[in-house]
């Protein structure tokens, strides 16, 4: 019995940061992201920040949506509660498919370090235009186990037995 290993493909991701206050240059929870996405091997295809404004964030997912160079949409904050946290809502207005299991254990994983608190998020995770959109609460701690405990696993083409790498390819189908 031969052992099949896959080979990694690399992948083309977004960062798209979700604040009012943040900028380039102070933007942990971007930074973050950036860092453990290249360590990890894929590319950063554009990094970008906006205010937390519904229109605005759709406006950036289907722009990324409709380019073929890109396969992943990460977003980070906006997923809290407070009047002005609205991706959660601008995300699922446009996702063609939602992924539930995503917000799930991204809420396992978290109550094991912030216990009840974890219940302030809504992370939520989507499939738009065959791109997966994955939508991270805008702390660093809360990105980096995103990132470090689920993400990076099903991003990766050699994660066994399954990833999202593996259905790419079958996610136009009819």
């Amino acid at each position: 019995m031969t052992n099949l290993i896959s080979e990694f493909i690399k992948l083309n991701i977004c960062i798209l940061t979700i604040s009012s206050s943040r900028t380039l240059q102070n933007d942990k929870s971007g930074d973050v992201l950036e860092k453990k996405i290249s360590e990890f091997g894929h590319s950063i295809f554009q990094r970008k920040i906006v205010k937390d404004n519904k229109i605005e964030i759709q406006k950036n997912i289907i722009n990324w949506g409709n380019n073929n160079n890109i396969d992943v949409i990460i977003t980070t904050g906006g997923t809290g509660l407070t009047g002005s946290d609205v991706t959660p809502e601008a995300l699922e207005e446009i996702f063609e498919k939602t992924i539930d299991g995503f917000s799930t254990v991204f809420h396992q994983i978290s109550f094991e370090k912030i216990k009840t608190s974890t219940i302030q998020s809504r992370a939520t995770a989507g499939v738009y235009k065959n791109k997966f959109i994955f939508a991270l609460p805008g702390s660093p701690s809360a990105v980096a186990d995103g990132w470090d405990e689920i993400l990076k696993y099903q991003l990766d083409s050699r994660h066994k037995p399954c990833n999202f790498v593996d259905i790419m390819p079958r996610l136009i189908e009819d």
